[in-house]
Order: C-alpha cells, then structure tokens, then sequence
C-alpha cells in the first residue's frame, strides 16, 4: 500500500470535520453560493434560449438546477457509504454538455435530453471504479484537447446571445447597436471588477457585470415584463420528477457518454486539488476511497438530475479558491449550501427574474467564462510535453472537432446515427483524440 501524503495548509482554519461558529459557517456559505450561482443557472439559460423556451419552462429549469445542486451538494458534502468524497465539494450544472444537449435538444426536445442523459449517466460510475486504468488512456493531452474543444464550441453559443440570439435571429435584430452595446458593457464591467484589489469585488465580477448589464437593458427596454402577469410570484415549484417525460435515441446517448468520461476525469483533479487544499491526503487508499467516492457521486447525482428534470452536474473547481480565501475547509459549510440552493430552487420568483434576462446581458458574461473554460483546456495541454506524437494528436483531434463545428454540412450525406453522434465537434474531436493518442503511442 503507498503511504498516505499529508498537505497541512498553513492558511487552513478548520479543517473537513471542524465545525465553525454559525456566523462564520453563514459567511463562508455566502461566499462560494456568491461565487457559484451564476454558474448554476448559466446552462439552463443558455439551452432554453437556444431551443426558444417560453418563460414558465425557462423558468422552471433554472429552479431545478439550484434545487438539484443542492441535494448534489449534500450528497458529496455528507458522503453516503461509497457515494460521495466528504470534502466541502460544490456540486452544479455543468458546462460541458451545453453542446451536446443542444444539439439533443433541436432534435427530441427536452424529452430526448433527459432521457439520454439518465441513460449515459453511468458512465461516470462505473469510471469512478476503474479510473486507475481508464487513465493509461484518457490522458490529460486527451482531456486537454476535450476542455479546449468545450470552451471553443461554446464561444459560438456565447457570441449568438451577444447579438440577441436566436430570437432575435428571427425577428431581424441580430447584433443591433442595443444588443452589441449592452453584452459589451458586461463584458467590460466584469474585466473591471475581476482586475480590481478588493478580493470581494474580483470575486462577485461575473454577478456585478450582470446586474449592471441588466438594469441597463431594463432601461433601455430591453426587458419584456409582460408575461409575468400570468405567473403568481408567490407559488413554490415543487419538483414533479419526470415532468416532461423521457425518450431516447442511442447516438444521443453516445454523445453525451463520451462528456461523461471526460467529466469523470475532470471530477478526479477536482478531488484531488480539494483534498490538497483542505490537507487530506493525496496519495494511499484513503484517498482512492475519496476520488472514487466523489466521481460516482457526481455520476449519480446527474441521474438524479434527469430525474428532477435538470441537466448534469459536476464538481466546481472555483470553490477551491473560496477555500483557500476564506482558511475554512469544513464539509459542514457545505450542508448549509446545499440548504440554500434548495430553497432558492423552491421559489420561482428567482428562476422568473433570471429567466428575464435579456440574452446580450449574459452572452456578455458568459463569452468570458467559455473563453475561460478553453484556457483552462491549453494550460492542461500546455503542462504536457509536446513532441511529435502529441503534436499529431493535437492535429488531427482539433482539425476533426473543429471541422464539424465550422462545417456541419460534411455531415450531410451520412446516416441519422452518424450524424447524431458527430454532430457535436466535442463528441467527433474527443472520440478522435482518444483513439489517435492510443494508436501513435502504440505505433510510431
């Protein structure tokens, strides 16, 4: 067995079992809710404008994403027998499969994307039993190249909201003077705020350029408030599992497996620079346990996800920041998180006033945030040694992913299969770079 190696961070207050005075267990809580929430209804805003959802089914999918967080949180924080990795572990909407569940969408609608997401959904627990092995072949090159192709294929949903989206697609606003002027507005109040000393203002850049951007749209008229006389404010959305139903179709599923496995090895570097940060140990069985613990969590709560019509979730990697800002690292914080995400989903009146928000108000923000998703994408690339076999790899995994992005229509003449699988240039591009990095390894 290797031995067990220990971090103590000299900044750490209270450790995973510590429990912190109320107030200061509050405060913390505040902070990484402050640092997530955008992050959490992010997705279902983005897919809903992009599948042209009314307000009430917007509205409904943003509420489920906060109270499904919540109960992810709880899992991971809590740990139930082998499920869950017992650190202060953040759990939301992932980013990831934006791509591929719009695509999902445009075609079955939100039936087919819950259907298919239940369906690949262990995908990621059975990674979280063989991830030791299933390492030798998703490699970080191959991970990197994935990360890239995500920040870089949502780079081309975030611009569409800046110029008004679809929506405005087809009413002939697109990229009017209003929509242009207002996402850029955000985008240099959140470059502003993130470059400021004030360690509060850099983390709330995101949530001030949105709110700045929003009671800009409000004023120019941006923000249409006449369907909110048919919703009553004082209803709580209880959670109806399986509200709108469930089918499936086996490219779909494939697609958004192939997410999974990559998400699986991301959940596993979360885990790790957790555990590091909260002084747990990085190496020895204690710490398989919780790796493995914590990808089968997020494994599972995505089924549950789809369950309580929400889309996948994964660990959050910006919460490990909070922890290290704030010297508190208890799990305990995160039971109060999880309370929060919870009642915040119960309430419509906030996935309403979110689900109001113009599209050029967060493809401002969010044209940042996929751009940070693929420099995150190059760091990871970037940290490898790039010789020829992995300049090969990168070649012909990027030319691939990004070709299908660009050049939907080479995929024209292929059957429905085909097309539903390669139709995303994450699934084409991550498929390739997994097969082209196992076979230059084996073959010079």
């Amino acid at each position: 067995m290797e031995p067990e190696t220990k971090q103590t961070p000299a900044q750490l207050i209270y450790g995973i079992s510590d429990r912190p005075p109320i107030k200061e267990t509050i405060f913390a809580a505040i902070q990484h809710l402050s640092a997530i929430f955008v992050a959490i209804i992010t997705p279902p805003l983005i897919i809903a404008g992009a599948l042209q959802l009314d307000l009430a089914t917007t509205s409904f999918l943003v509420s489920m994403s906060l109270f499904v967080s919540g109960l992810a949180t709880y899992i991971q924080c809590k740990k139930f027998g082998p499920v869950g990795c017992g650190l202060l572990c953040i759990q939301g909407t992932s980013f990831s499969f934006i791509g591929p569940i719009i695509n999902m969408g445009l075609t079955g609608g939100l039936p087919l994307i819950m259907g298919s997401c239940l369906v690949a959904s262990p995908v990621e627990m059975i990674v979280s039993k063989t991830f030791k092995y299933l390492r030798n072949i998703i490699t970080p090159l191959v991970s990197g190249v994935v990360v890239i192709l995500i920040g870089l294929s949502l780079i081309k949903v975030g611009i569409t909201a800046c110029g008004g989206g679809n929506a405005a697609i087809a009413n002939g606003t697109f990229a009017s003077m209003e929509n242009l002027g207002v996402a850029t507005t955000v985008v240099l109040c959140v470059l502003f705020f993130n470059r400021c000393k004030n360690k509060y203002l850099r983390m709330g850049s995101i949530v001030i350029g949105l709110v700045i951007g929003y009671i800009l749209a409000l004023f120019l008229g941006m923000v249409n408030t006449d369907s909110l006389n048919t919703i009553s404010w004082l209803d709580f959305n209880f959670p109806m599992p399986f509200k709108y139903g469930l089918s499936f179709n086996i490219s779909s599923i494939i697609a958004v497996g192939l997410v999974y496995l990559i998400t699986a090895i991301e959940a596993t570097g979360d885990v790790t620079a957790n555990s590091m940060i909260s002084g747990e140990p990085i190496e020895g069985e204690k710490y398989l346990k919780r790796v493995s613990g914590g990808v089968l969590a997020d494994g599972m709560n995505s089924a549950l996800a789809a369950v309580f019509n929400s889309f996948p979730n994964s660990i959050f990697a910006q919460n490990n920041g909070i922890i290290q800002l704030t010297g508190v690292a208890s799990r305990y914080v995160g039971y109060f998180i999880a309370a929060m995400l919870v009642i915040l989903g119960l309430f419509p009146a906030v996935g309403i006033i979110f689900s109001l928000m113009p599209e050029p108000v967060l493809g401002g923000a969010t044209l940042l945030m996929f751009g940070t998703v693929a420099a995150a994408g190059i760091r990871i690339v970037a940290s490898q040694k790039i010789d020829r076999k992995a300049t090969l790899v990168l070649a012909v995994s990027l030319s691939m992913g990004l070709g299908v992005e660009l050049m939907p229509d080479i995929l024209a003449k292929m059957p429905e299969v085909i097309k539903g699988i390669f139709s995303s240039g994450i699934t084409t591009g991550g498929l390739t770079a997994i097969v082209a990095n196992a076979l230059i390894r084996i073959k010079d």
